[in-house]
């Protein structure tokens, strides 16, 4: 950069109108090079600098590829593919995989992820020693009601279930345990024959295709650490198979890893329901949303979080989610940002950590009136802020309201008259303060109400971390289960309560077809 900041703070209109005609040429092209070498830098990514690919945000990354992806599957041209239409290329010779794979290719020419039609498939080769054996034995007849003997019934099916055992004070470590689940079948004197076989939980609505049964080789305690390293640990189904190799001696598939975190998202989908009646009868909710990809679906991910519960929804940045969770009666505080959806509910509450981060920029801008008026909200709302915190302690005998009654009516007569300043921030931040009038300085009023949405940002930062490593999620159905069991996990860490053994005892319940139990209680000394 040719001109530094303290050259940018000297120039105004009126100086440059003053500069003669050669002067202001050669600051022109210093202004003009300066230009370009901003733009340019913009314009940097991953591709054409030196920058990282951890730099750029995933939906841009996604929107490339995908438009790549729908160039080629339109037919049209690419720089790296011409197609020529005026003599027939040359026949390629066909290998074994390309007959394999015609069919497939026909009907779609991108190879989709996973096992593809035709390939060979592989069976399960790591056997483990049984530790345990547990008997399934039908006990009457189905059609007579007869009560069988132990000469009547037969083995024939049977499979095993790896779990573990939970460290405690007394037993530390965790420690594999194989169960040998053997099922028997009778044959009645009416000729009847009746089995007891593995109990299979009816889908849930959202979840069709995935089901709960007895019959699976990762047990409740396990897969309860599956999703503990994918989501808390933030590991790759990969690492997670690399993780359980190394340190448990067990092989599992990459496939049977994805299927226990989704047979473990539809175990805890009914908490969903006690979830959302926490967040509708909750007096205070936080409220906010950070982008999230689903593929190549630009999506959001949401947050509420209230004093005893934290639930998450990924959807689209709209009303919809707000009044099929809300509706338009809901009457608590509503803590968020300045997203105009919110201004639908009257008891709300603005963050003010966004307004302090506006008026830091309007004080560092190079407009004067932007400085001086970024300056001005600064020392309001630091003012407002210490006697609120003060009032916190020690309530004042006379409203805040009044106290600060001739300070706020000047700054709102400011606003008012910067609406149309010629500064965009400037006149932007004017705006919303006159717009969100209420909602900014409610808490003046009702000083308990809290000054930041703090509380709704710390429980995104950690998905937002993950979500720079995994750029999201695939499929609606993996948003679904990413969304109820990280509700699970951070509603447990809030009550101070073991999310891992609660989501062991939802699956084995699920699996078996008992009800699953509710929420753990808040823990005794977190109140």
């Amino acid at each position: 950069m040719q001109l530094s900041d303290h050259d940018l703070n000297q120039l105004d209109e009126d100086k440059l109108l003053d500069l003669p005609e050669e002067a202001l040429r050669r600051l022109s092209i210093r202004l003009l090079n300066d230009l370009k070498e901003a733009r340019e830098r913009l314009k940097q990514n991953s591709r054409n600098s030196s920058r990282p690919p951890s730099s750029e945000a995933p939906w841009d990354k996604a929107n490339d590829t995908a438009s790549d992806t729908d160039a080629i599957d339109a037919g049209e041209d690419t720089p790296d593919q011409e197609v020529d239409n005026t003599s027939p290329a040359p026949p390629a010779k066909e290998s074994k995989q390309d007959s394999q794979t015609d069919s497939s290719q026909a009907s779609d020419n991108v190879r989709k992820p996973g096992k593809q039609p035709g390939a060979q498939g592989f069976g399960r080769q790591q056997v483990l020693p049984v530790t345990d054996y547990q008997d399934h034995r039908p006990e009457l007849c189905a059609c007579c009601g007869t009560v069988f003997t132990a000469s009547q019934q037969k083995a024939y099916t049977a499979f095993d279930t790896v779990d573990l055992t939970w460290a405690d004070a007394n037993d530390p470590g965790l420690r594999l345990i194989t169960t040998r689940h053997t099922y028997y079948e009778a044959t009645c004197h009416c000729v009847h024959v009746t089995r007891d076989e593995p109990y299979r939980h009816v889908p849930h609505g959202s979840l069709p295709n995935v089901v709960c049964s007895e019959w699976r080789l990762v047990g409740p305690g396990l897969a309860a650490l599956i999703v503990c390293l994918a989501y808390r640990m933030r590991l790759s189904r990969a690492r997670i198979r690399e993780f359980l190799q190394d340190w448990l001696g067990l092989s599992l598939s990459v496939g049977t890893i994805n299927n226990t975190l989704h047979e473990s998202g539809a175990a805890a989908m009914p908490i969903e329901d006690e979830l959302i009646e926490a967040v509708v009868n909750s007096r205070l909710l936080h409220v906010d949303e950070t982008s999230w990809m689903e593929l190549t679906t630009f999506l959001w991910l949401w947050v509420f979080s209230t004093d005893s519960v934290t639930a998450y929804w990924i959807a689209y940045r709209s009303a919809e989610l707000l009044e099929n969770l809300l509706g338009a009666d809901y009457l608590g505080w509503l803590m968020g940002d300045g997203y105009q959806t919110y201004r639908r509910y009257p008891n709300r509450v603005r963050c003010w950590a966004h307004l302090l981060r506006k008026a830091q920029g309007l004080e560092e801008s190079f407009d004067p009136v932007a400085r001086q008026f970024g300056k001005h909200t600064l020392a309001l709302l630091n003012t407002l802020m210490n006697a609120i915190r003060e009032a916190r302690v020690d309530p004042p005998d006379k409203p805040l309201t009044e106290t600060f009654q001739e300070a706020l009516a000047l700054y709102r007569a400011l606003c008012e008259s910067l609406r149309e300043a010629t500064h965009k921030k400037t006149r932007e931040l004017a705006g919303e303060m006159l717009n969100d009038w209420e909602a900014i300085f409610q808490v003046v009023a009702s000083y308990h109400l809290p000054l930041t949405n703090n509380e709704a940002e710390r429980a995104l930062r950690h998905w937002v971390i993950l979500r720079r490593i995994s750029y999201g999620t695939r499929t609606e159905q993996g948003s679904r289960v990413f969304a109820i069991l990280i509700s699970v996990i951070e509603t447990c860490r809030k009550r101070q309560q073991s999310p891992w053994l609660y989501l062991a005892v939802v699956i084995d319940h699920q699996r078996t077809g008992r009800p699953i139990p509710k929420l753990p209680p808040v823990a005794r000394g977190s109140e």
